[in-house]
């Protein structure tokens, strides 16, 4: 086993995971909208969620064949080559549809990049360790946002300002396709090599099918997942819609800002008042416990959304949008905070790294069907209602919390 240090490979790896997700979800957005798909086709493309919801169901796979690190390092360089042939496919006459194929292989790609990496944070660090780095991976994964919804929008923005949207493009993702590389060329080199699990350790089909047993057995499950599935139902339509919104022309109800500008507020202020959320919410719920926070964090997090639908109606400047964004995303942060903290109650000991892995899928799931309905709602009402219908759509989510079993 080589001496890597945990404190330099744990977040390198928590960015490579959170790079290709960002890509494929956040960054096609802008992608889409700038070379003039419609906000239907970009609700559409929700259903690139489908690998994360079903990616417990070739888990066994990984861990049957082969070491989580080989696995590691082989999703890597595909996701570089897959980052590439995306970039290379903006020249052409097809970007769009290119784009979409190869979007969803980076997809499956990831989702795999994320079940080895998730197991072998649990292979190579003790008990001790894995909890104290739980805030370094979260954070490293934030900063992966950073990078591709803030930093390479920005880039393709200020580059296609230049020499056009499509030349924009192959430099943000040719970037990206780079950095993918780089970081498979680092953990080639210095991640630990750890001992083989033991075969009793390790995911099997026959313990796969136990996995989902006990999961689905357990004591008011039927809120639980109701909850997984409704409580962010008011993000996943506000968010899929919320850069469209402010990239559309002020004669379509948007905000007529430009891609660089989206790139400048998404990836400075808006990601560093989601990392304040974020670790605000976790404090208190470290601090007084999920049974006395996770309703004021969903009426908190949820209470933002409307900000949006104050932006459609009084169309501010750039400085006010910003604010807008920072509120939300502090909001959102601290929201999500408390949903993970109570994703993580319903998993047992014996089964912690499978249980999440189920849950996720259930809250992926949650994100991307209203996600796909976003786009032909957003036409459908406009901008002002459609932000209106998204803070409705929360609120089923806020009264299941008073159905949730007491552990939560």
């Amino acid at each position: 086993m080589t001496e890597g240090k945990p404190s330099i490979y744990i977040p390198t790896l928590y960015l490579a995971e959170g790079l290709p997700y960002t890509i494929v979800n956040m960054m096609s957005v802008v992608f889409f909208k700038t070379l003039g798909a419609s906000n239907e086709f970009i609700g559409l493309t929700s259903f690139l969620y489908i690998p994360w919801t079903i990616k417990l169901f070739w888990a066994p796979l990984v861990d049957m064949y082969g070491t989580r690190r080989r696995w590691i390092l082989t999703a890597q360089i595909v996701l570089a080559a897959l980052t590439g042939a995306v970039a290379a496919g903006t020249l052409t006459p097809y970007a769009i549809p290119a784009a979409l194929t190869v979007f969803l292989l980076i997809a499956f790609a990831s989702a795999t990049q994320d079940i080895a990496i998730d197991g072998y944070y649990l292979d190579v660090l003790g008990r001790d360790q894995q909890a104290f780095y739980v805030g370094v991976r979260n954070a490293a994964y934030k900063v992966a946002w950073l990078l591709g919804s803030g930093g390479l929008v920005y880039l393709a923005g200020k580059v296609g300002e230049i020499s056009g949207v499509a030349n924009g493009w192959l430099a943000a993702l040719a970037t990206a396709a780079i950095l993918i590389a780089l970081l498979a060329l680092f953990h080639g080199w210095y991640l630990p090599r750890p001992p083989q699990a033991a075969s009793g350790d390790r995911l099997t089909i026959s313990s796969f099918l136990r996995v989902f047993v006990t999961y689905f057995s357990q004591r008011g499950i039927v809120a639980i997942v109701l909850f997984i599935l409704v409580f962010r139902l008011g993000d996943a339509f506000m968010l899929k819609m919320a850069q469209p919104f402010l990239l559309d022309s002020p004669a379509r109800g948007g905000l007529g800002l430009s891609t660089a500008d989206v790139g400048l507020i998404y990836g400075t202020v808006g990601t560093i008042f989601l990392l304040v959320g974020g670790l605000l919410g976790g404090w208190l719920v470290a601090k007084d416990g999920l049974k006395k926070w996770l309703l004021p964090a969903a009426l908190i997090q949820n209470g933002a959304i409307p900000l949006y639908w104050l932006l459609a109606v009084t169309k501010p400047g750039i400085t006010w949008v910003a604010v807008v964004n920072a509120v939300e995303q502090l909001c959102y942060g601290l929201g999500v905070a408390a949903y993970t903290v109570f994703l993580l109650t319903t998993v047992k000991s014996e089964y912690k790294a499978a249980h999440y892995a189920t849950a996720t899928a259930l809250m992926a799931l949650g994100v991307m069907l209203p996600g796909a309905a976003s786009g032909f709602l957003s036409t459908l009402l406009g901008y002002p209602n459609f932000f209106l219908l998204s803070f409705m759509s929360a609120i089923p989510g806020i009264v299941v919390i008073f159905f949730l079993p007491a552990k939560a």
